[in-house]
């Protein structure tokens, strides 16, 4: 008996996935895998195995890599300060590397051979998943429904659901639902009333940021405590990436921190508005510029700024994995080693305000400083710098 073949499909439970297995039941004769990667996002267990076993599937694989996210992804991102068009922190970007390269792993494992994801066909996300399969397994078939379907709409898309059972959600105002992502480093919203960009975000969307109008009026403090460029605790107490990123979340989300609303260039041609929530990423990409300000020197901190754009592009783009990434990364974390210490934040009503810096580095020097007279600067040398860099203007 010949076996059956099979594809692992990138699975949330959610309409439009269920949609796409059971189109891939429909139209491929092969065993259909669903593939859960848990990055820290709003994740029902109960429903997701519920709704695959309903639509028959055998095999529903819910993976953690919520430590392996932020330390190996989220981290790494982090020390380069990557805002994409100066103010995109790359939320969603970061996470599907991770998740194209774990699902490849499953499709090794069962030697399936495809996989396939729920991206549409005018997103980055697509891109994105695409080149982490090809990366990890350029011999393994993608199918990429919404590239190849007959449905064009999301009305199409609740009309097929209806056709088989498959449940509908309502968002809070009882209409279909906003495109929603989201990870342990943030939420992003899309379409529907944000697609004008004239119109305002109405409150209603914002799922992990209170209002700075409606945040506490006494302000909250934080210590984050650095090793070697990362962060390793909190007000001195140890903990892993993502309890970090958790914590960090909980506290700058209550005070109303890291809500951005920009209208942004997609890699495929097209500009797209969306309202992202970053707030424990905000206050990490702050801290970590602080806590370097104090521990490395100023060639250092310069390259990595003139480097940042284009990292955070071919981030943006879907090119974690490529070379130029790689290289990249070795400027950005040259010298890392030395950043070693701890920022003190305080936290209030959508504000971050720097309290303090502590390190063993001698990079900052309170002797070179300081506005008294003292012997460790030469000023009789200032003269000479200003007649060399004179030439330079002619």
């Amino acid at each position: 008996m010949k076996k059956q073949k099979k594809i692992v499909l990138a699975y949330s439970g959610g309409l439009d996935t269920s949609i796409i297995l059971k189109w891939l039941q429909e139209n491929y004769d092969a065993e259909v895998i669903a593939y859960t990667a848990d990055v820290g996002q709003e994740i029902d267990r109960k429903k997701i195995i519920k709704n695959a076993k309903k639509l028959g599937v055998k095999k529903i694989i819910i993976q953690d890599l919520k430590n392996i996210f932020v330390k190996d992804y989220v981290y790494p991102m982090i020390r380069g300060h990557a805002l994409y068009e100066g103010i995109y922190l790359l939320g969603t970007s970061i996470a599907r590397p991770l998740i194209a390269k774990d699902q490849i792993r499953v499709a090794k494992k069962f030697n399936a051979y495809a996989v396939s994801h729920g991206s549409t066909g005018k997103g980055n996300d697509q891109v994105r998943f695409e080149l982490g399969y090809h990366y990890f397994g350029p011999k393994i078939k993608i199918i990429a429904p919404w590239r190849i379907w007959k449905l064009k709409s999301r009305t199409d898309l609740i009309n097929y659901a209806k056709k088989y059972g498959i449940p509908i959600p309502k968002d809070k105002k009882g209409a279909p639902p906003f495109s929603v992502d989201d990870n342990l480093f943030h939420t992003s919203t899309e379409g529907k009333v944000l697609e004008n960009p004239k119109n305002s975000a109405p409150e209603f969307i914002f799922q992990r940021t209170t209002s700075p109008e409606k945040a506490p009026n006494k302000a909250s403090f934080i210590t984050i405590n650095y090793k070697n460029g990362d962060p390793v605790g909190l007000n001195g107490k140890k903990l892993s990436p993502a309890k970090v990123l958790d914590k960090l979340n909980q506290l700058a989300g209550k005070n109303g921190i890291g809500r951005v609303d920009l209208v942004e260039n997609r890699f495929i041609g097209i500009k797209s508005r969306g309202v992202y929530e970053t707030p424990g990423g905000t206050l990490l990409l702050m801290a970590h510029r602080a806590m370097e300000s104090v521990t490395l020197d100023k060639d250092t901190m310069h390259k990595k700024d003139e480097v940042m754009p284009r990292y955070a592009e071919l981030i943006y783009n879907g090119y974690w994995y490529s070379k130029e990434r790689f290289k990249l990364q070795k400027i950005i974390d040259l010298n890392r080693n030395k950043v070693n210490g701890s920022v003190k934040l305080k936290l209030y009503k959508g504000n971050i305000t720097i309290q303090s810096r502590q390190t063993s580095s001698n990079a900052y020097s309170m002797k070179k400083v300081s506005f008294e007279e003292n012997k460790t600067f030469n000023k009789s040398n200032v003269e000479r710098f200003i007649n060399f860099h004179k030439k330079k203007l002619r």
